[in-house]
């Protein structure tokens, strides 16, 4: 179980970097949090990377109400993730034709999301974003979809009021990756221990809500 564990960590870190690069080169919009980064980044005196670092640091601290422990896929993700993009940027040409980026964006949201499926899946610990998204789940019951898509637009709409740039594949992955990520948690459920706790958060989430909230997982 363990091998199989590590497997599915490092395959989905490196997939989901990966990812980013076939989203950078389809060059029809960033992903909402980059959208987020990008437009701090125009406020402050510090390089993009430097946002991105510190927005980690921030969504780190939010794990601690959420009662979120760090674990080897916190840190691996930082690493392996960055690896990927370069050489993912380094293997893959610049698309001029259209309907080969609109096909890229497509793909690389769908490889985005099953890469996220197969690192939480591993149950090693999210990346600062994911573990927002898995902690904001456990805590509220509410399901994958809601979270994701509520997380993603909200910063979006931070970064786009801040004067970060969007295209049609940043709505496309904001609306699009968390109703994937939920569609693909069977796939991976009985193998993998980093969803345990979602069949009894989905027969919640299927319910209409009440007075309180009614459920995953980058």
């Amino acid at each position: 179980m363990l091998v199989r564990r590590l497997v599915a960590l490092y395959s989905g870190l490196w997939l989901y970097g990966f990812s980013m690069a076939v989203m950078i080169r389809a060059n029809l919009g960033l992903d909402p949090w980059d959208v987020f980064h990008q437009g701090v980044a125009e406020h402050v005196p510090i390089s993009f990377g430097a946002v991105t670092a510190v927005t980690g640091v921030v969504v780190l601290l939010l794990w601690i109400p959420l009662r979120q422990k760090p674990g080897l896929g916190t840190i691996s993700n930082v690493i392996v993730i960055g690896l990927s993009v370069d050489a993912g940027l380094w293997l893959l040409p610049a698309w001029e034709w259209l309907p080969a980026r609109i096909g890229a964006m497509l793909l690389a949201v769908v490889l985005n999301a099953a890469a996220t499926v197969l690192y939480i899946g591993a149950g090693m610990g999210p990346g600062p974003r994911d573990g927002l998204m898995t902690g904001l789940v456990r805590r509220t019951g509410w399901s994958v979809r809601l979270i994701r898509t509520t997380i993603e637009v909200t910063v979006l709409a931070i970064g786009f009021a801040l004067g970060g740039s969007l295209g049609i594949g940043t709505l496309v992955y904001a609306f699009g990756i968390g109703p994937l990520i939920q569609l693909l948690i069977p796939l991976v459920n009985r193998h993998l221990p980093g969803f345990a706790e979602q069949p009894r958060a989905e027969v919640r989430s299927a319910a209409p809500p009440d007075r309180g909230p009614v459920r995953p997982a980058a």
